[in-house]
């Protein structure tokens, strides 16, 4: 019998290569992804990637969304008090742990066991540890397709932001930079790969500055090329 479990799900690549694993494991069964959604944006937290890319993602691996809502001033309390709600019902439904795409941020494990811990689920970690730069190139040679969202300024040019993940990008990373970008260097949106069953359509959007040290790349879809204005779109702009 499958274990039932939570997937975190930020549509990025670490996201996205431990689905991969969870999958091919063929040992568990996917209740939910769940992301955390800036209300004020209708945005993946961090990524800044639009809700309806989202749906769309979660429709091409036949999986369905829970979304914890915040806002832009919610303190850690407050996430952590919605995240309990949102656990606590899924251990009614017979979900017994979370699976996300951490890789070496001993702390950052240690935080979620902990907070899993008070509801009685655990965590599941399948990229802990393994070298970036192996999944980094995994990745690209699993023909896995992801563009680069978000680059936290001190420690990428602006450049940066919009461009794929591919070797060329792997290649021009200053050697500080991790390859996966596991320190928060930058941030992905994964538009497809061998676990999708069609294309997320997207187009370039703007590329603006926010908070005087990161760029986003806002990412578009079909619908969106008709919208004009965006309160996300605040602060410089290309």
């Amino acid at each position: 019998m499958k274990e039932k479990v939570l997937f975190s799900w930020s549509g990025g690549k670490d996201s996205t290569l431990a689905l991969y694993e969870i999958l091919k494991s063929h040992d568990y069964e996917i209740a939910a992804l769940l992301t955390t959604i800036t209300e004020e944006y209708d945005r993946i937290n961090m990524h800044g990637v639009r809700m309806n890319l989202l749906e769309m993602q979660a429709d091409s691996l036949g999986l369905s969304l829970e979304n914890i809502l915040i806002n832009k001033n919610t303190t850690d309390k407050q996430y952590e008090h919605k995240m309990r709600q949102v656990l606590t019902k899924y251990l009614a439904a017979g979900v017994t742990s979370v699976v996300f795409g951490d890789i070496f941020w001993d702390d950052l494990r240690e935080y979620r066991e902990n907070n899993l811990k008070k509801v009685g689920m655990t965590g599941i970690f399948p990229l802990w540890k393994i070298n970036t730069e192996a999944l980094a190139k995994d990745f690209i040679k699993s023909a896995f397709k992801a563009v680069i969202t978000c680059i936290d300024t001190q420690s990428l040019d602006k450049i940066f932001v919009g461009m794929t993940f591919d070797n060329k990008f792997l290649l021009k990373l200053p050697p500080s930079v991790d390859p996966c970008g596991e320190n928060g260097e930058f941030h992905s949106f994964v538009y497809d790969d061998p676990i999708f069953k069609y294309r997320i359509p997207h187009a370039i959007g703007k590329i603006v500055s926010k908070d005087n040290r990161f760029y986003y790349c806002d990412l578009l879809s079909q619908q969106d090329h008709q919208v004009t204005g965006d309160t996300y779109l605040t602060g410089r702009t290309n």
